[in-house]
């Protein structure tokens, strides 16, 4: 096993006494999945569950943290003050000390940590409430290449392939950093994966660039 980034062995430290589970996601937990770094990220990305909110908001005690969802506008750097945040939603962290965030972005120097919170129904992960998409939680992450707990790569693809709404972009378009993503697993993608996450995208967006690519 190849050593962790520095970056994320630090998340991962910050994680390792945190009860609830989380999982690696985004560009990093492609290098997890592949045991080595392929490009540049400007952040690390990590999924927590909706109803694990609150002890994310205790076991971060001490950082600065800025909560996004329908009701604060993604560019507001207003300090999250533990208030439920409402599905979809996501947090920007940085540690304590970090210079102040920008009124433009929400973020400033030390803005490394993004935190995605993500439902889930039962024993069943619900990706991007839609219903008719699910995966039992037991195969949606899994111990990566590094040894950390990372979101599997058929879910992280399908992710990249749907944009949150905070992108800000016109779906179903890409991001050039997902589709380097896609071309660096689509290799070592299994058959099943395969089939699922052409299924999954299918239901989304049915004229979707990748899906060419996923047929058998």
């Amino acid at each position: 096993m190849t050593a962790v980034p520095e970056p994320v062995a630090r998340v991962a430290g910050l994680m390792s006494t945190f009860r609830p589970r989380w999982f690696l996601c985004g560009g990093w937990a492609v290098d997890a999945w592949l045991g080595r770094q392929t490009r540049d990220h400007g952040d690390i990305d990590i999924i927590v569950f909706d109803d694990d909110q609150s002890a994310l908001f205790d076991h971060l005690a001490g950082w600065q943290l800025v909560g996004h969802d329908n009701h604060v506008d993604d560019d507001s750097s207003e300090i999250w003050d533990g208030r439920l945040l409402s599905h979809p939603a996501h947090i920007h962290a940085r540690s304590h000390g970090a210079a102040p965030a920008t009124p433009e972005t929400g973020r400033g120097p030390g803005f490394n940590l993004e935190v995605v919170l993500s439902e889930r129904s039962g024993r069943d992960w619900v990706f991007n409430r839609e219903p008719r998409i699910t995966l039992p939680l037991r195969r949606c992450a899994q111990q990566s290449a590094w040894g950390l707990p990372a979101v599997v790569p058929e879910v992280i693809l399908f992710y990249k392939a749907n944009p949150p709404a905070w992108r800000d972009l016109p779906r179903p378009d890409l991001r050039p950093q997902d589709d380097l993503d896609f071309r660096a697993l689509l290799p070592h993608l299994t058959e099943e994966q395969c089939n699922w996450l052409r299924e999954a995208i299918s239901l989304v967006h049915p004229g979707h660039t990748w899906l060419p690519q996923l047929s058998p």
